[in-house]
């Protein structure tokens, strides 16, 4: 079933190959046929447009806002956007069921701009789980609110807190960030939760798998009775429920069907006998013309940049992310695949968190995944917006 990818060199007996931690399915290593799947014949993407619809639907009078709708490109709204953005308009409080990629962020965006717009007095406080989601965040509101004076603060570990505590002086409209991060600059006193009356929380599925439970509860516990809550997740667990019940009031359930990486990706296997062998497999792979834009994934950090190197010194257009990077650096290098001046990006499980990268044409799995969770969120990053995507494992 499918296409195998074998190497059958002669193993080195002075090196040892040993995974720092078993992979788990179930409390199992991953079976080998869990890598292995063709994506379904026929299977055509659910769109997420609303193709008879567009932004001038939409009760938005600003012209500046409405310039910037057109300017970043938008013509058709996306079924998230459809339903949330009437009824954020009118301050409803929003549980929306949609994953990366659904155009969510302009969904919330949109309305709260126009009301900060509106009302001087709105404020905004966005709580994600990763840095890379607050830049992207940062960077769409930044479009969207050019020319408006409305303003914002991107609040995240790895770059200097005293910058973020002068610009949280100067009383932005929005202020997006990472929970850890809000909870250190609210407990110096330079950030007052108490006075924002719109709150959003993205992918909280995420940042109870990250461990933010006892900071997104402190951060909840701070915030005013009175205020509109939007709340983003791709899947509803109890403990997003609970959190959920704390925040929303008779809140309004949106749910968009996602795109299934599992129907929209051909999925395969690269044998690899002898670990010294990896990285030649690798090269004789991505020296293939399909392989146009691929995403990696290594177990370490010190796998990561190690990797990197070595496809570097190849000759290839590569660079990794992780979590020991400075945020400078991880958004230089982010900002460098998007913009196709990468090939190849090499990442981590925790760094590739919100990851939303258009044309990703291959996801290689050069270490296995932990678990199966961790797989399926990975080869998600390829086969998007109604395209077939390719995911290759290396196994022994």
């Amino acid at each position: 079933m499918g296409r195998r990818y074998n190497t059958h060199k002669r193993y080195n007996k002075n090196r040892s190959y040993k995974p720092r931690y078993p992979r788990k399915y179930g409390g199992k290593k991953i079976p080998t046929d869990k890598y292995i799947a063709k994506a379904e014949e026929g299977y055509i993407a659910p769109s997420i447009y609303v193709e008879d619809k567009t932004y001038d639907d939409f009760n938005i009078s600003n012209a500046t806002l409405k310039q910037n709708i057109t300017r970043k490109g938008y013509k058709n709204p996306t079924k998230i956007q459809h339903q949330a953005i009437p009824l954020i308009l009118q301050g409803k409080d929003i549980l929306g069921l949609a994953s990366t990629g659904s155009g969510k962020t302009a969904a919330f965006l949109i309305p709260l701009i126009d009301r900060a717009l509106k009302d001087r007095s709105q404020k905004c406080l966005i709580i994600v789980p990763t840095r890379e989601l607050a830049a992207q965040i940062q960077d769409e509101f930044r479009i969207l609110a050019q020319g408006t004076n409305i303003y914002s603060t991107l609040v995240i570990g790895g770059t200097r807190i005293n910058k973020q505590i002068n610009q949280l002086r100067r009383n932005p409209e929005f202020v997006m960030g990472t929970p850890g991060r809000l909870k250190d600059l609210f407990e110096r006193g330079v950030l007052d939760l108490g006075k924002f009356n719109n709150i959003v929380l993205d992918e909280v599925d995420r940042m109870l798998d990250m461990g933010f439970i006892p900071d997104i509860t402190f951060l909840i516990s701070k915030l005013r009775d009175k205020k509109q809550t939007l709340f983003f997740s791709a899947t509803m667990t109890k403990e997003a429920e609970r959190i959920g019940n704390t925040l929303l009031n008779n809140p309004i359930r949106i749910q968009v069907e996602k795109e299934s990486a599992l129907k929209s990706v051909n999925q395969d296997i690269v044998r690899v006998k002898n670990p010294a062998d990896k990285v030649k497999t690798l090269e004789t792979l991505l020296d293939k013309d399909e392989f146009k834009k691929v995403l990696i994934f290594s177990r370490t950090k010190r796998g990561a940049d190690k990797l990197s190197k070595q496809l570097f010194e190849r000759g290839f257009r590569a660079d990794a992310i992780h979590g020991d990077k400075s945020q400078n650096k991880r958004l230089a290098v982010m900002k460098k695949f998007k913009m196709d001046q990468l090939d190849v990006l090499v990442a981590t499980d925790v760094a590739a968190r919100g990851i939303d990268i258009p044309n990703v044409s291959h996801v290689i799995n050069y270490d296995e995944p932990e678990n199966y969770k961790d797989y399926i969120h990975r080869i998600g990053r390829t086969g998007r917006a109604g395209k077939t995507g390719c995911a290759l494992t290396f196994v022994r």
